[in-house]
């Protein structure tokens, strides 16, 4: 049997190491990048706490003792599923007994006509551009001999209060009161402004309520200003309209949702999948593309016809640990149970010593959360180099508040 795996995330790579078990399963890995990106962590890279290097792994270096595993560098344009072929970008296609999709999401941002003035966080590029935006910022307000644009140039308006936006606010509110506090002469960087912008009534919404109040207490410790019940009318270069309010800021941030890859609007008209909100494709109890036996989606990229799943890790790595078994199940003729998550709880980090957690019926949060929540996401880097690297580059941080990746490029 040959099972093609697209993406390398978190469902993918799980789903391709369950899949490899079996040696009569022949498993390709396709992805248009050379690594597994342990997404997480992109908000530390884009404030200079991480290097890039530190939270990726090259995909066939995860296989390398996998005889059964083949790893591809490409992107997937299409399927005909009649025929049973992958379609790729460099003009080849592939034959495949079954598919299983882990293609992931992208920013999705409500008008496009916003895109050219916001930084989003979804992959190593945009950490790296958001990197140089900040960093640029403080460099800029150096020179700069207008108070107002010496104003906008250390304001920074964050778009979206979930988890994203929550820990971007809290790590540039640090980096600019704490790790840059003696670095320049002509501006106080702890007088940057960091305005997180959330259209409902509470960050971290999918949270308990109480949680959401230590965390927005916590932000407001570290000079961050929320704005709730704040809706974006306009974006325009250097400026943010809600309303009659408008904030004016030189690095804007958009941290309001995601939608799933283009592959999902290609399989629509390939194969007939329907598509559900965020352009998610229909899967059925087994994490079947409903319409589409052969074919599995998982992870940002499905929407599950029984509940709505988070967009989170633990979610796809469930996912594709599932699909893995239940694809050498069926190869030996035994019947399989439908897909059932398990809510292991859930995390946010604020700042330095500062996380919420929410565990079945736990509900904490302050410095014990914040020891959670580090050993857990340094427990799942792929790669014992990069839990070292990652785990003495935060103890260096936390002992002398410096961060060693500021280098603008």
């Amino acid at each position: 049997m040959k099972v093609i795996v697209v993406g390398a995330g978190f469902g993918g790579i799980n789903a391709a190491k369950t899949l490899s078990k079996d040696k009569n399963i022949q498993v390709v890995v396709i992805d248009k990048r050379n690594y597994h990106l342990f997404q997480p962590f992109l908000y530390q890279v884009a404030t200079a706490g991480l290097s890039p290097a530190d939270i990726s792994v090259p995909i066939r270096a995860f296989f390398r003792g996998q005889k059964n595993v083949e790893v591809i560098m490409a992107e997937v344009q299409g399927i005909d599923q009649d025929k049973k072929l992958l379609k790729l970008s460099n003009n080849r296609t592939l034959d495949y007994d079954k598919v299983v999709i882990a293609a992931g999401a992208k920013n999705h941002i409500f008008n496009q006509d916003w895109a050219p003035y916001v930084h989003g966080l979804k992959s190593i590029q945009d950490a790296l551009s958001l990197r140089k935006k900040i960093l640029m910022s403080f460099e800029l307000a150096e020179v700069e001999e207008d108070p107002v644009k010496r104003k906008a140039y250390t304001t920074f308006a964050i778009i979206g209060g979930g988890p994203t936006g929550v820990e971007l606010a809290g790590a540039i509110a640090e980096l600019a009161r704490f790790t840059l506090s003696e670095d320049f002469r002509n501006i106080d960087p702890s007088d940057t402004r960091v305005i997180l912008i959330e259209a409902t009534n509470r960050v971290l919404s999918t949270f308990d309520p109480g949680l959401s109040k230590k965390a927005k207490r916590a932000l407001e410790k570290l000079g961050v200003s929320v704005w709730l019940e704040n809706k974006v009318s306009n974006i325009c270069e250097g400026k943010v309209e809600l309303g009659s309010d408008v904030i004016n800021a030189n690095t804007i941030i958009w941290a309001a949702g995601v939608v799933s890859t283009d592959l999902a609007k290609e399989m629509e008209g390939d194969v007939g999948a329907k598509l559900k909100r965020g352009n998610r494709l229909l899967v059925n109890e087994h994490l079947q593309v409903v319409g589409c036996d052969d074919i599995y989606a998982l992870g940002d990229i499905s929407y599950f016809e029984n509940e709505e799943l988070p967009g989170i890790a633990p979610v796809a790595i469930q996912q594709g640990k599932y699909i893995g078994k239940s694809i050498r199940r069926l190869e030996k003729g035994k019947d399989i149970k439908p897909f059932s998550y398990k809510d292991k709880g859930h995390m946010a980090t604020i700042g330095r010593s500062k996380a919420i957690a929410q565990i079945g019926k736990l509900r904490f949060g302050g410095t014990i959360a914040w020891y959670m929540w580090v050993f857990i996401h340094i427990y799942f880097l792929i790669g014992f180099r990069n839990r070292v690297s990652v785990f003495l580059q935060w103890l260096w941080s936390y002992l002398t508040y410096k961060r060693g990746a500021r280098i603008i490029n």
